[in-house]
């Protein structure tokens, strides 16, 4: 063993009391940082699914239409000028087989679904519902919404004169699957469709209004032959949503908006939390570096007179230097191990604690090798920072001096 290490773990040894309690310290630091950053990082997680299992990660659709200037004159002058707020119509988008080619290419991007996007009601017997039909191609949309997976009822299936309609929808209109209603939709187009499926998504206005059918269907429903209304978009990092929003609009001149334009607040809400998350762990370090700096400093003071005799017998200022720095670090190391496990293991109990009707935890966690890597090497080089005042002091201390005063 090197003579670094051996005096190192002596002096450790020793002061069995002092590095327990340091080795408590740090491990309660990490275990609260692992906690911590596994409990935000699930909500973080869990918030973000939900919030995208009902929506893509990019929208494209046509611009609005433009407010048309009005100009009140008599003979040859004019008296007033007006801006008149443009009618807004369902438009399909121009040549969208080839737009949509032209987007698959945007960096990022893995999935484009083409769909038609129209309000209108479900009718049965006396019950009248407002709906959003989405008239989509059922393989291309799966990529993008995983319709398939949340249904509790029937299948996904909107060939023909098929439909699938949310929970909440079925049950306002009181039918099931196979049962029929009624489409009229706001061009005044009217249809008798087939429930195939009922499906979950978790979110109200999903469950409450909309109404799937194939994208033929929805385009002789609004008199669209042949067209599409928005494309819907998945990417790989749902980060970059809005860098793939940008480069669909440079590439196409379509408005492209992503689901972090669309839930600014939700993305405030997650900052927040993420920089309360770094503000606690910066104060459970600096609480750990004090805990072993205050130590090792105590344990410079107590061993003067044997690193004064060290000094004496040629041990040099540079191995005594690194006698202290491996005890901050293996600190570090030590506590950082434990503190890992013990802050996983509070974490899954924390998880277990309560859940919701559909069995999920109510809190989840998110533990991963990255986690704990980070809180290892966090607390080991706070180990090592923590211990270079203590360790300068012990290599600059005078053989004579120290050994003449005891």
């Amino acid at each position: 063993m090197p003579f670094e290490w051996f005096v190192a773990l002596r002096y450790l040894r020793e002061e069995k009391a002092q590095t327990a309690l340091i080795l408590a310290a740090v491990s309660v630091g990490v275990s609260v940082i692992v906690f911590l950053s596994a409990l935000i990082n699930g909500l973080q997680v869990s918030l973000i699914d939900r919030t995208l299992g009902s929506q893509p990660h990019v929208t494209v659709h046509v611009p609005r239409e433009v407010p048309r200037p009005l100009v009140y004159a008599v003979g040859d002058r004019a008296i007033a000028r007006d801006v008149q707020a443009a009618s807004q119509r369902l438009r399909s988008i121009d040549q969208w087989p080839a737009v949509m080619a032209e987007v698959e290419r945007v960096p990022g991007v893995t999935a484009v679904s083409p769909m038609i996007l129209g309000a209108g009601f479900a009718v049965r017997s006396d019950a009248k519902e407002p709906v959003m039909v989405r008239g989509v191609d059922p393989e291309r949309y799966g990529a993008i919404i995983d319709v398939q997976r949340r249904m509790v009822a029937g299948r996904f299936d909107v060939s023909g004169g098929d439909v699938a309609i949310g929970s909440t929808l079925a049950s306002d209109l009181g039918v099931g699957v196979g049962d029929k209603i009624r489409v009229v939709t706001t061009e005044g187009v009217e249809d008798v469709v087939t429930v195939a499926g009922v499906f979950t998504l978790g979110t109200e206005g999903a469950d409450r209004t909309w109404l799937f059918t194939s994208l033929r269907h929805a385009q002789s429903l609004y008199a669209l032959p042949g067209g599409a209304t928005t494309l819907e978009l998945k990417v790989a990092d749902v980060f970059d949503a809005e860098r793939a929003a940008g480069d669909v609009r440079d590439r196409t001149g379509l408005d492209a908006d992503s689901w972090m334009k669309l839930n600014a607040e939700l993305l405030a809400g997650l900052d927040a939390q993420s920089s309360s998350k770094w503000m606690i762990q910066f104060f459970v370090v600096v609480a750990v570096a004090l805990g072993i700096a205050s130590v090792l400093v105590v344990s410079v003071v107590q061993k003067s007179r044997e690193i004064g005799i060290l000094r004496a017998v040629g041990t040099s200022p540079q191995r005594v230097l690194r006698v202290f720095l491996i005890q901050g670090g293996v600190l570090g190391l030590a506590g950082s191990l434990v503190g890992s496990g013990l802050g996983g293991l509070f974490a899954k109990l924390f998880e277990g604690l309560a859940r919701g009707a559909d069995g999920a935890p109510r809190f989840p966690v998110q533990l991963d090798g990255a986690l704990f890597l980070t809180a290892t090497g966090i607390a080991t080089g706070v180990g090592l920072l923590a211990a270079v005042i203590p360790a300068r002091r012990a290599a600059r201390l005078d053989p004579a001096t120290v050994i003449r005063n005891g």
